[in-house]
C-alpha cells in the first residue's frame, strides 16, 4: 500500500552519520562494520531504496540544528548562525538528491497531486523519486524572524518550535516554561507564510501557549500517548483532544522508549521488552478512541532518528516493514478505508486542506 511517513531525519543521517542513503540498508550497515562512534552503527533501517521497497513514496524530511547556550549539556551549536549554516548544508544534500533524480521536493498542492498520481498510477514505482516535504525540527537555527521568509523561499513547509531542552523560541522535551520572547512573532510569521506548526517536542507550558496563539494548521509528526508511556515527551489525553479539535494528524513514532514503559536506554532491547509494531498500534488505537474515528492518526516513524534496530520494534528489519501495519490494523477491526487513511490518506487530506487556498506573500 502506498505510504506516507511524516518524520524522517534523512539529511542528518547523510551529513552527520555519513550514510550514503542511495545505497540499500544492508550496504550501509556493512560499511559501518566495527564503528562505535554512534550507538546505532551497523543497525540502520532507512535508505532511499528501502523506502521504495516499502512503497513509501512521500516523506516529511527534516533539517535539524540545535543552539546551546553556555551550560547546556546537550549537543548543539554555540550560535544561531552556526546552526543556520548546518541546516543549509543539510539543504544542499536534499538538492543534490534532487539533481541525482533520487528525490523531489513537494511544496504546493500542484506538486503534491502530480507526485501522488505518479506513485499511485504510473509504473514502475521502484524507480520513482521519493517526494519530500521539508520540515525544520526545532527553530533555533532561525536566526531572527526575518529568516523564516528565506526558509520558506527554499521550500520549508513545516516547523517545530523546539526539540530537546530549552529552545530560543519555545521549550522542548524535558524542559519547562512557555514560549521565548520571539516565539509569538515567529508563530505569527508562520501563519502569514502558511507554514504548518509541528507540535511535536513542545513541553507542556509551550504547547498550551502555542495552541492559544497559533491560528494556522497544526500537526504532530511523531508523537505517542502519555497514558501508555508516562513521559513528558508524549502527549496527554487532554493535549491529544485539543489537537483533534484543531484537525491535526498525529504520526505514530517508533522509538522504543516512546512505545513501551520502563525502557532503559542503552540497557533494554526490543525483544526482551516485547517492543513490536503491535505496541505502535496500541498508541494509534488510543488516539482513535479519543477521536471516535481513525481520521487523526498516521505514521511518523522517526526511524534512524539517532537510533537503529537496537531501539525500534523488533519486527522492523528495514523501513519497508511499515507494510506490516495494514494487517495489524485489520486484525484490530479497522476497515480497508480506515487503513488507507492511516497509511497515507489522513496526511494527504491534511495537506490538501492546508495548501488549498494558500495565500503566499512572496516579497
Amino acid at each position: 500500500m502506498f505510504t506516507i511517513d511524516a518524520h524522517l531525519d534523512l539529511s542528518m543521517n547523510a551529513m552527520e552519520w555519513n550514510r550514503d542513503l542511495r545505497k540499500p540498508v544492508h550496504e550501509i550497515n556493512a560499511r559501518e562494520k566495527g564503528l562505535a562512534d554512534k550507538p546505532d552503527r551497523e543497525r540502520a533501517v532507512v535508505s532511499l531504496p528501502d523506502l521504495r521497497n516499502g512503497n513509501i513514496g512521500l516523506v516529511v524530511a527534516t533539517q535539524i540544528a540545535r543552539y546551546v547556550a553556555a551550560g547546556n549539556p546537550l549537543p548543539g551549536w554555540h550560535s544561531p548562525e552556526q546552526a543556520w549554516a548546518q541546516t543549509q548544508g543539510q539543504l544542499a544534500w536534499y538538492k543534490a538528491m534532487e539533481e541525482a533524480g533520487e528525490m523531489v521536493q513537494i511544496k504546493d498542492l500542484e506538486g503534491l497531486e502530480k507526485h501522488i498520481n505518479l506513485w499511485l498510477h504510473e509504473l514502475p514505482w521502484t524507480t520513482k523519486p521519493i517526494g519530500y516535504i521539508l520540515s525544520l525540527e526545532g527553530a533555533d537555527s532561525i536566526v531572527d524572524v526575518s529568516y523564516l521568509q528565506k526558509a520558506y523561499d527554499y521550500g520549508l513547509r513545516a516547523l517545530g518550535l523546539s526539540h530537546y531542552g530549552p529552545g530560543r523560541y519555545a521549550n522542548g522535551t524535558d524542559a519547562t516554561g512557555g514560549l521565548g520572547p520571539d516565539g509569538p512573532a515567529l508563530l505569527k510569521e508562520m501563519e502569514r507564510l502558511n507554514i504548518i506548526l509541528d507540535a511535536t517536542h513542545l513541553c507542556d507550558d509551550s504547547f498550551w501557549e502555542a495552541m492559544d496563539i497559533f491560528n494556522g494548521h497544526v500537526w504532530a509528526s511523531h508523537n505517542n500517548c502519555r497514558s501508555l508511556v508516562d513521559h513528558n515527551r508524549q502527549f496527554s489525553d487532554e493535549q491529544i483532544r485539543v489537537l483533534i479539535e484543531k484537525g491535526a494528524v498525529i504520526g505514530g513514532a517508533m522509538d522504543a522508549w516512546m512505545m513501551v514503559p520502563d525502557w532503559k536506554r542503552g540497557v533494554s532491547d526490543p525483544k526482551s521488552m516485547d517492543c513490536n509494531l503491535e505496541k505502535l498500534i496500541d498508541h494509534m488505537d488510543h488516539i482513535c478512541q479519543l477521536a471516535g474515528n481513525a481520521n487523526h492518526i498516521g505514521i511518523g516513524s522517526d526511524l534512524d532518528g539517532g537510533f537503529g534496530r537496537e531501539q525500534c520494534p523488533y519486527d522492523i528489519e528495514t523501513i519497508a516493514d511499515l507494510q506490516k501495519i495494514p494487517d495489524l490494523l485489520a486484525k484490530r477491526g479497522y476497515s480497508t478505508k480506515e487503513i488507507e487513511n492511516v497509511m497515507f490518506g489522513n496526511w494527504l487530506r491534511f495537506l490538501k486542506k492546508a495548501w488549498k487556498n494558500e495565500a503566499i506573500v512572496k516579497e
